[in-house]
């Protein structure tokens, strides 16, 4: 096995013991620790390879200013800059190849950013205090493992010991283990769905496989609609399959899934191929039965597990998400076509189902059709999206676009 070089961000004057303690194990395991000093305030523990006004510096600020104006809210920001920078600069160089870090909420917000900016498969252990309530600000759209320190972070203890030793041992057994650079492929899709369309999604993955390409599939649950539009404009993904476009709902009316506003823009702006389907764009999704906002209660609703609601969406909601979806697409600088499953957008919506609503269904239709530039494909097709026949025709369809595209 082969030294490996694993950087440990830290705040070395209140957090250096422990971070100490992990720099032995991992060296004990046969590889070596870099040290990154994030500190302001009091004096680092141990010595750093990084110490912090070197950190500070790669944050763009002198490391005297951030002393002398004694503030959180100035010095955090900074050094959580200046750890990335320097981390960017080490994985460029071949010189780390994992990174470890253990902190409060000063410290998890710094080493999250630096870790945010790694590439996805690149190990990173967070042992945090705040990795047992909502971690998504941390984490947002990246792949970082965090892991509850269980016991506040000030010194050594029968409990951080423990902690801190699983810390240690994962992020070596991680970088041990090696992981595949992530590399422009010619031939990935990306996919979206949620459990609604999953029949459509697995088919259509089925068949892009067996036809050479690499699928790869999101769950459009906010976070995974931003995976794929972000992975898109790094190059990773060369064609889209759209399956499900929950998220422009959920962001017009500012409920949990919500996406943000560049949801269905990316494979437009690169130029890539895209098939787009309007799957599961009137569903609303919300916690358990009383979370459900006064404004969607009435409404038909089903239990889509024991923690999620699904409520029905409006034909004026609809309409909303049709005119959004219109603007997107006419914007498309690269092959698309619209197609859409008009006997039903999702598993609860198809005829026969307790969600089905034709008039809605009709009115969105109408109004995507009649926005949609002259020149954007649109195939209305009388089956409903669960239908394999429905997938076929999308994927068929799919590849006709990508290999015209590639010629």
């Amino acid at each position: 096995m082969s030294e490996k070089s694993i950087a440990i961000i830290g705040c070395l004057d209140t957090k250096g013991k422990e971070v100490k303690f992990m720099k032995d194990i991992i060296e004990k395991r046969g590889h070596s620790a870099v040290i990154i000093d994030t500190s302001v305030m009091g004096e680092p523990y141990l010595q750093a390879d990084f110490k912090r006004e070197r950190v500070a510096e790669a944050g763009g600020t002198d490391f005297a200013t951030l002393v002398k104006e004694a503030s959180r809210e100035l010095s955090n920001p900074v050094m959580g800059e200046g750890a990335k920078n320097i981390m960017l600069e080490l994985v460029e160089k071949g010189e780390a190849d994992g990174v470890l870090s253990v902190g409060g909420t000063q410290g998890t917000t710094i080493a999250a950013k630096a870790m945010r900016a790694m590439p996805i498969g690149f190990p990173k252990v967070l042992v945090s205090t705040m990795a047992s309530g909502d971690t998504s600000h941390f984490v947002d759209i990246s792949d970082i493992t965090m892991m509850f320190s269980v016991a506040d972070i000030m010194g050594l203890n029968k409990v951080s010991r423990l902690i801190l030793a699983n810390a240690a041992g994962a992020v070596c057994g991680m970088v041990e283990t090696g992981h595949e650079e992530l590399t422009e492929t010619s031939r990935s899709v990306g996919i979206t769905t949620v459990g609604i369309t999953t029949k459509c999604a697995m088919a259509a993955a089925d068949m892009l496989e067996a036809a050479g390409f690499e699928p790869v599939i999101f769950h459009t649950v906010g976070s995974g609609g931003r995976a794929m539009e972000a992975l898109v404009r790094q190059g990773m993904l060369t064609g889209v399959l759209d399956i499900s476009l929950i998220e422009i709902l959920h962001h017009n009316e500012k409920i949990m899934f919500d996406a943000g506003a560049d949801r269905l823009t990316a494979a437009g702006d690169m130029g890539i191929p895209q098939v787009i389907i309007p799957g599961s764009t009137a569903m609303l999704v919300f916690g358990e039965p009383e979370t459900v906002p006064e404004k969607y209660r009435g409404r038909v609703a089903i239990r889509h597990s024991a923690l999620i609601t699904d409520v029905r969406a409006t034909k004026e909601e609809q309409i909303d998400v049709a005119r959004d979806m219109a603007k997107k697409i006419n914007a498309a600088k690269g092959p698309v076509h619209v197609f859409i499953p008009r006997n039903g957008f999702d598993s609860y919506c198809k005829i026969g189902g307790k969600m089905h609503d034709k008039e809605a269904d009709e009115a969105f239709i109408s109004e995507l059709t009649s926005l949609l530039d002259d020149n954007i494909p649109v195939t209305i097709v009388d089956l409903d999206i669960d239908e394999p026949e429905f997938a076929k025709i999308v994927t068929e369809n799919f590849i006709e676009l990508f290999n015209q595209k590639e010629k």
